[in-house]
């Protein structure tokens, strides 16, 4: 089975994306921020970031202390590289795992980080979904209710959509979110220049 990472910035839309595959192709979509979320409480992740990290990382057994792990990655400058040295192993065993219980042509794998954490060389091809910085700053204000400086410090976190767009062997523009037939003709064309069409 092929494994496809689908990757976009903040507000590039992609998890909507990712829903149209689901509802009109039935590929299966593994949404790694959800199960990194889960990753933090398996007994030997837990264990191995108490270790690292101490007791203060758990504020009980199913709810991790944010505020501090958001201090410690921001005060030790190694302290991010750990976590996700702990995180994604498991979080990769986890989708091995999960590809498993799946019965279609290839799978998805959802992440905003793909190249920023260089994992595109896991992958059989790399989608991404893009849109214009000011349709990207939209979407987040609207449904986030926040204002843009907010969005544009989180923007400053991730790679430049050019950039990526470069690195990514399919690009998915979605520009416009009431024009779901577009999306659904670039998809099926990707299907066709990749040999993933499931028909």
């Amino acid at each position: 089975m092929k494994k496809v990472a689908i990757t976009g910035n903040i507000g590039s839309g992609k998890s909507w994306v990712c829903e149209l595959f689901k509802q009109h192709l039935n590929i299966p979509v593994y949404n790694s921020d959800e199960a990194a979320k889960r990753m933090y409480f398996l007994p030997e992740v837990r264990q191995q970031l108490m270790q690292r990290f101490g007791d203060g990382f758990y504020i009980s057994d199913n709810e991790i202390d944010r505020k501090y792990i958001a201090n410690l990655i921001f005060h030790d400058g190694t302290a991010q590289h750990d976590l996700e040295g702990i995180l994604y192993p498991a979080l990769f065993i986890d989708f091995e795992q999960w590809i498993t219980k799946q019965d279609a042509p290839y799978v998805l794998f959802e992440s905003a980080l793909v190249f920023e954490k260089r994992l595109e060389k896991r992958f059989d091809a790399v989608v991404m979904v893009s849109a214009s910085e000011a349709t990207r700053l939209r979407r987040v204000m609207e449904r986030e209710h926040c204002d843009e400086d907010a969005v544009r410090a989180r923007m400053a976190k991730q790679w430049p959509e050019e950039g990526k767009r470069l690195l990514a062997d399919y690009v998915i523009w979605h520009e416009n979110d009431d024009e779901d037939d577009a999306l659904l003709e670039q998809i099926m064309e990707m299907h066709r220049l990749c040999g993933l069409n499931p028909q």
